[in-house]
């Protein structure tokens, strides 16, 4: 029997982990249920940090931790599947292509950035949504040394005003003195097409987010979106022509491309519809996870968010699950009622809610201390030992938050 779980990422990591800790239980041997994880590189970004200096810095190996939970690392890329035949087609970085069946299969493939189709952005525009995308913005921060000391040179201007873009923004004041100087004047704009910085976010933590960017000398530009963008300015549909060579783009994401390839129902989001055990219905053998899936949290109407804290829990329940059908066990329904939030404000600290309803629970130094804990030591893989690794990935334990409920 072979399990094959497709990426990476904080789902796709517990996911093997899971699949592995219930094989361990049931006492089945890794020859008799080969669990695969197929990725282009054994690594685990740490995204939600990408919005830091030194994004070079932030990604963890995954090769001895799964090296030391008996889970086999295919390297390459799922390009298509037969979900009839239970068949991937794999590519690698050579350009060669070669199948690989799987009997249970979980997509855990993640989400890219959603990059309308707006003149200049292509081009012009940078992100921190991937690796390679955070250290070009980070090499082309520390080349505008080299250019005249000019306003746009000074001005960074950030698309989009959720989580994503609010995190980018506050930390780009600090970023900003120490590349050009304590003395450079330096505008950063967050451009937010919504009339409210945070739309997302509710009344509760509004006032702290702004009371933040006032502090670290955000501006805002609310109600307006994006026309265009050139290599010296950027126009807003409000007709304002803001003056700046460097635009991040943090507006929306999507799930990865390889969710189209599974004949099922996907939402505006891209994600793959799942049941309550996170399979992809009428589609025999297929779970998906994390960023790839859309999942009902709870019997309230909450659905799992586009983020790390709740990857890591659905894809601990997924591989479980994915296994379990394979072991001849009984599967665990995915369940997530805790929720809680992080935001990350740079100087000005941090913010910290609780629950769907956003209830402010710490600000400033203390949210800051909790962020910096999360972003250091939870998000990242468990240590390479068996025993550890395995009892991390009990799927009721992963990511349980009630302790700040």
């Amino acid at each position: 029997m072979r399990l094959v779980i497709v990426g990476a990422g904080f789902a796709a990591m517990y996911a093997a982990l899971s699949a592995a800790r219930l094989r361990e239980v049931k006492g089945v041997s890794p020859e008799e249920l080969e669990i695969t994880l197929v990725a282009p590189q054994p690594t685990l970004v740490i995204r939600p940090r990408l919005y830091e200096p030194k994004p070079e810095t932030l990604t963890a190996s995954l090769k001895d931790v799964l090296k030391a939970v008996d889970v086999v690392y295919l390297q390459g890329s799922a390009e298509a599947i037969d979900t009839k035949a239970r068949l991937l087609q794999i590519a690698t970085d050579d350009g060669s292509r070669s199948t690989l069946s799987y009997d249970r299969l979980v997509v855990s493939t993640g989400s890219r950035l959603f990059r309308p189709n707006i003149p200049g952005l292509a081009k012009h525009g940078f992100s921190v949504d991937q690796l390679d995308d955070a250290i070009a913005l980070d090499k082309h921060l520390h080349g505008l040394t080299k250019r005249p000391a000019t306003n746009g040179r000074n001005t960074v201007v950030v698309v989009g005003g959720g989580f994503t873009g609010i995190e980018a923004a506050t930390e780009m004041p600090a970023r900003l003195r120490k590349i050009f100087g304590d003395d450079a004047k330096t505008r950063v704009i967050i451009v937010e097409r919504n009339p409210e910085i945070a739309p997302d976010m509710g009344e509760g933590p509004r006032p702290v987010i702004d009371e933040a960017l006032h502090k670290v000398g955000v501006e805002t530009r609310i109600g307006a979106g994006v026309e265009s963008i050139d290599e010296s300015n950027v126009t807003l549909s409000s007709g304002e022509r803001i003056e700046t060579e460097t635009v991040v783009w943090a507006a929306g994401i999507r799930a990865a491309p390889f969710t189209t390839k599974i004949p099922a129902e996907r939402d505006s989001f891209g994600r793959l519809l799942v049941d309550r055990d996170l399979r992809v219905p009428k589609v025999t053998g297929v779970f998906a996870a994390g960023d790839a899936a859309r999942a009902a949290c709870d019997d309230d109407g909450n659905y799992a968010l586009m983020s790390c804290q709740h990857a890591t829990r659905m894809g601990a329940f997924a591989g479980n699950n994915a296994a379990a059908e394979l072991l001849g066990m009984s599967t665990k329904p995915y369940h997530q009622k805790g929720y809680v939030t992080c935001l990350d404000l740079g100087e000005a600290g941090a913010l910290f809610t609780v629950g769907w309803e956003r209830k402010v629970a710490m600000v400033g130094d203390v949210a800051k201390k909790t962020k910096q804990e999360i972003n250091t030591v939870w998000i990242y893989p468990p240590q390479a030992e068996r025993a550890a690794a395995l009892a991390s990935a009990d799927p009721e334990r992963v990511t349980d938050v009630s302790g700040f409920l």
